[in-house]
């Protein structure tokens, strides 16, 4: 018996590496593509020389390719994989599969809290205003994450009762925005604006660092969980019966979904659909086991807006064009593609 299911698992196990592997040659393909895409034009021998001998190149070519195409390639990937590991994880805490840091609200509120202290200047006492940033929008995402948690859980609201939510949420925290752009300076207002259109355009290498690091922590923690993860995926009473501590998992989780939230909005402004689409397509590919699902999705969210990426700068000649319209443009139609296919099948 157990030479008769060793084999098709070891075959499942190797199809998924490779699938992995995969992702990892086109994340790399699109990063160099992303690289040589630009209003500035650099053949592939400038460019190859000033990533690879930044000191004998001229200036410019260096100024273009270390800081200002190197870091928002870098960060399109970083981006990417923490809203496509964030919808991840949403997806199964939650138990809807239509859930994502954007379509629920946590992005809105990540931007509102991100606001307040970019526009207004409102943040904890003592924090330097680079932290307090990231601090107020992980506090307003962690919030708008236990609402949706207590709906979910303790209310028992049904999966189309947590997306009108989520909806409702969005427009509230979309109308405190709206107020704190109407009580704006006009230059504040301007930056705001085009923050909130979500754009990898001021990255910088400190705030790679940043994401990077908490990218990093965070899934590692959900390595750690990928077990208890997939049992959630039985539900809720078969996980505890599997000795799964449901309750510390899923605040556990949204801690995780809170924080890369809301550094991804901090340092790249709202960019929407990446946490809902990425999950989906991974899910079809490696299945539900979350020690291969939750690196697919990350994965697939870094290919997804490297491509955004790119288009972005192929659309947009003249002036750069925020990779958060790309995202939304062909996120929408997605939405509305699950949103039938639930009610087909529901």
């Amino acid at each position: 018996m157990r030479s008769d299911a060793s084999p098709p698992f070891a075959a499942q196990t190797a199809a998924r590496a490779r699938i992995l592997l995969a992702f990892a040659a086109v994340i790399v393909a699109l990063l160099v593509a992303d690289l040589a895409s630009g209003a500035a034009s650099l053949g592939p021998s400038a460019l190859f020389n000033a990533l690879l001998h930044p000191g004998a190149t001229d200036t410019t070519s260096q100024l273009i390719v270390w800081q200002l195409r190197l870091p928002q390639a870098i960060m399109a990937v970083l981006v990417g994989s923490a809203l496509g590991l964030a919808g991840a994880e949403m997806q199964t805490v939650l138990d809807n599969p239509l859930a994502s840091p954007f379509t629920l609200g946590i992005s809105s509120a990540a931007a509102l809290g991100a606001a307040l202290s970019l526009a207004l200047g409102w943040q904890l006492p003592g924090l330097a205003v680079a932290y307090g940033v990231a601090v107020n929008a992980f506090l307003l995402a962690l919030l708008c994450s236990l609402v949706l948690d207590l709906a979910a859980r303790r209310l028992r609201m049904p999966q189309q009762g947590i997306v009108l939510l989520g909806i409702a949420l969005v427009f509230g925290f979309n109308a405190l925005l709206a107020l704190i752009q109407l009580v704006s300076d006009a230059s504040a207002l301007q930056n705001l604006l085009y923050w909130m259109m979500g754009s990898l355009g001021t990255s910088r290498w400190p705030d790679i660092v940043l994401l990077g690091a908490v990218l990093l922590a965070c899934v590692i923690f959900s390595m750690q969980q990928a077990w208890r993860l997939t049992a959630l995926r039985f539900g809720e009473e078969r996980a505890a019966s599997f000795g799964v501590d449901t309750r510390r998992t899923r605040r556990l989780a949204l801690m995780r979904i809170s924080l890369l939230t809301a550094t991804a909005v901090a340092l790249a402004g709202v960019i929407g659909f990446v946490g809902l689409i990425a999950p989906h397509i991974a899910r079809r590919l490696v299945g539900e086991d979350h020690r291969w699902y939750l690196p697919a999705s990350a994965c697939t969210g870094a290919v997804i807006l490297s491509g955004a990426s790119v288009c972005a700068k192929q659309l947009g000649t003249q002036i750069e064009i925020p990779v958060g319209i790309v995202t939304t443009l062909v996120g929408i139609p997605f939405f509305i593609a699950v949103l039938a296919r639930r009610r087909r099948t529901g």
